[in-house]
């Protein structure tokens, strides 16, 4: 808890066995958080059983994708504050501090992982992903007027309760856009948010979305998309009605594993 307002993590988990109990035990030694939600969506063999060494809460999510767990892991906490962050170990879960700092002011704070001195040697975040996170956000600053914005791929975030059901109103993506998706609903709804630089380290394993090429590149297209469909029906959105997701959106991220 801080300044008396209850504080859960949700962290979503399909290939982070190796990974997640550590996470876990990372964000349970810090005094703010009083609870760790894991959405197990399809998770590894082997996963469960590592939650259950912690003190954590483990829900199940059978509807593959990045977007059906964050969404889960958001109506399942009941706290005032809620965490997002992904168990793979590529941020340090005592950066949550420098996130929590700036709540009294705003209803939405977002890490940033462009920041030169804070990506550690080994983290995936080579130029593509750097310049194309850079060049999506330039997008988003431009087509949306508003603040500045450095990185649109980050899932370090910390939200109110109010600004969660907000997203969730409005929400229609199930697989990897979903990230972005929370972000432009955030931007569409002039919410109150600031960017704020964590350390980035080298992922456990291998993510199977920016761990290949060609599924990057398919994302980073799929965003642009996003962006612009968007910003085509914000004034719908800003009113509070989702964007009806293609035809096709839940057969491409069956096929697409999310992390």
């Amino acid at each position: 808890m801080i300044r008396g307002k209850s504080v859960s993590v949700v962290l979503p988990t399909y290939n982070e066995k190796d990974s997640i109990a550590a996470c876990i035990r990372a964000f349970e030694q810090i005094d703010e958080v009083d609870e760790v939600i894991v959405v197990n969506n399809n998770a590894a063999r082997g996963t469960s059983e590592e939650v259950a060494t912690t003190g954590a809460r483990e829900v199940i999510e059978t509807t593959q994708g990045y977007g059906a767990a964050i969404q889960r892991g958001l109506r399942e906490a009941q706290t005032d504050l809620i965490v997002i962050c992904e168990p793979d170990g590529t941020f340090n879960p005592t950066d949550l501090r420098k996130l929590l700092a700036f709540m009294p002011e705003c209803d939405l704070v977002i890490g940033s992982r462009t920041v030169s001195n804070f990506i550690w040697d080994g983290a995936n975040m080579d130029w593509f992903l750097r310049w194309g996170n850079w060049a999506v956000a330039k997008l988003i600053e431009v087509l949306y007027n508003t603040s500045y914005l450095s990185d649109v791929g980050c899932t370090f975030r910390v939200m109110t309760r109010e600004q969660a059901d907000q997203i969730l109103q409005r929400s229609t993506l199930a697989g990897s856009a979903y990230g972005l998706e929370m972000l432009l609903i955030s931007v569409i709804t002039r919410t109150k948010m600031v960017q704020i630089p964590v350390n980035y380290h080298p992922r456990v394993g291998e993510s199977s979305v920016t761990g290949d090429l060609r599924k990057t590149i398919s994302l980073g297209l799929e965003m642009i998309g996003v962006t612009a469909k968007m910003w085509r029906r914000r004034g719908k959105i800003r009113a509070g009605f989702p964007v009806p997701a293609r035809p096709d959106d839940s057969a491409l991220h069956a096929r697409v594993s999310e992390r």
